[in-house]
């Protein structure tokens, strides 16, 4: 039986898992990312989980023949042509980490590829999510953050320097709110989970208006809990999600036509919101885009499930050419 490994590297935690040739995680660990300053420490408590998790996934098939294809990883500010992790602002460990490299020293796997977060799950989506009909797509992941993976003729677009697809750090508003590389109005910081908790609390601040949420303390309001109270009715919690949805849609209506996909895959906990984030992101899509674009792209939702998305698209790095 066949096998790849997949690991997700976030700024708080590890995760990496077994995936079986269904695309099922048989089995995962996870350990603390932001525990590490020092990369060479990182990578060799990487390769012992991940040695760990081969060696229980061994004993369990008790001899049965097993073939391990190669470990995929993807991570914040992933370069896939040097399996690199470059300047990365959310870990501890700085600079140009030379991740794959080292984890061959402690690994025997046939091979080891690392992917901006992003384009590792736009390649789970297309090997084991909705886009598999699909030569032309964007996909576009909402989280703390926001990126993107971008396919082109049925390969994934790596860009000169491994680093394509940076649609989040696009300016959308001009000299507005700052981003960790020091630079003003980009979309992530307004259409991530960040961004609309921050919009929700600009709106609030500005109209004065009584929120359902003015009762909890800051830290518990998150944008969940916004999106679930503007599907009841909450005006400023609507306001918000409108707000979000008609600058994601007028974004991505300038990103489309650069490759002009047949089709936007949205992922992530703000996507969970449905139509209340949907609605107004597909309406500000078709308003902006040029007519000769109009009712031609699909904007969807992934079909990767939400709480493993991240291994799978990592672990298919093994399988692709891209």
């Amino acid at each position: 039986m066949k096998f790849t490994i997949g690991t997700d590297i976030g700024g708080t935690n590890t995760t990496t898992g077994i995936v079986d040739p269904s695309g099922k995680i048989i089995r995962s660990h996870s350990f603390r990312t932001d525990d590490y300053d020092d990369s060479q420490q990182y990578a060799a408590q990487l390769a012992e989980s991940v040695t760990s998790l081969i060696q229980q996934t061994e004993a369990e098939l008790g001899g049965a023949d097993v073939e391990w294809l190669g470990m995929g990883i993807g991570a914040p500010n992933g370069n896939s042509l040097r399996n690199s992790i470059d300047h990365a602002p959310n870990l501890r460990f700085k600079g140009e980490i030379l991740l794959a490299d080292m984890l061959n020293q402690h690994l025997k796997l046939p091979t080891i590829r690392l992917a901006n977060d992003a384009n590792a799950a736009a390649i789970g989506e297309k090997i084991y999510g909705g886009a598999a009909d699909y030569d032309h797509f964007i996909m576009i992941t909402l989280g703390t953050g926001l990126g993107s993976g971008i396919y082109v003729d049925g390969k994934l677009v790596d860009g000169q320097h491994g680093m394509a697809g940076e649609v989040g750090h696009m300016s959308v508003i001009p000299n507005g709110r700052y981003c960790n590389y020091h630079r003003r109005g980009s979309l992530e910081n307004y259409c991530s989970a960040m961004g609309i908790r921050r919009t929700f609390f600009e709106m609030l601040a500005e109209t004065g208006q009584a929120s359902k949420l003015n009762h909890l303390p800051i830290d518990d309001i998150d944008s969940k809990l916004i999106a679930k109270c503007a599907s009841e009715g909450d005006a400023i919690c609507k306001d918000t999600m409108e707000f979000t949805g008609r600058l994601l849609g007028e974004a991505l209506a300038s990103v489309a036509l650069v490759t002009n996909p047949a089709a936007i895959f949205l992922f992530g906990g703000p996507v969970q919101a449905g139509d209340i984030l949907l609605s107004p992101t597909r309406r500000s899509f078709e308003k902006h885009i040029i007519p000769t674009y109009q009712n031609k792209i699909k904007i969807l939702t992934s079909e990767l499930p939400l709480g493993e998305a991240a291994l799978l698209g990592a672990a298919a790095l093994v399988l692709t050419n891209k």
